[in-house]
């Protein structure tokens, strides 16, 4: 009965694995066991890649008043205008669609100061919330 295609691959894959490392051995002998210096060193580049050719870098001058030490300064407009897609009086939330950026902003009737039902022009401030951005301090827009 012949091997099957598996067993044969298998095999061939061994008695390479074998020579490969007789010949390792062999190496070994016939250099004293001893690796070179240079076979030894290792180079890391500007990105943390490891090398084994030396690596040559060019060095960029930075100003010191480019440096900036903490986070940026976040700018935000306090009270932003926007316009009720939704709202369930019943349920107690509903959307908001902000006119300058087109965002979708939830809003809860926790966060509502005046009564606001669908299409109504609203202000409102911008608040970050685990789920998104909310409205809070909502109030019908007074031109």
């Amino acid at each position: 009965m012949g091997e099957s295609f598996a067993k044969k691959e298998r095999n061939k894959s061994k008695a390479k694995k074998k020579q490969e490392k007789a010949q390792k051995i062999m190496d070994r002998r016939h250099t004293g066991g001893k690796s070179s210096f240079e076979d030894m060193i290792a180079y890391v580049d500007e990105y943390g890649n490891i090398t084994s050719e030396p690596v040559t870098t060019i060095k960029t001058e930075i100003k010191l008043e480019d440096i900036q030490l903490g986070a940026a300064p976040v700018v935000q407009e306090k009270e932003h205008i926007g316009t009720v897609t939704m709202y369930d009086v019943v349920k107690g939330f509903g959307f908001i669609l902000e006119n300058k950026t087109g965002n979708k902003l939830f809003v809860h009737k926790t966060g509502l100061l005046d009564t606001i039902k669908e299409n109504d022009k609203v202000t409102f401030e911008r608040e970050k919330t685990p789920k998104g951005l909310s409205a809070i301090m909502v109030r019908k827009y007074k031109q």
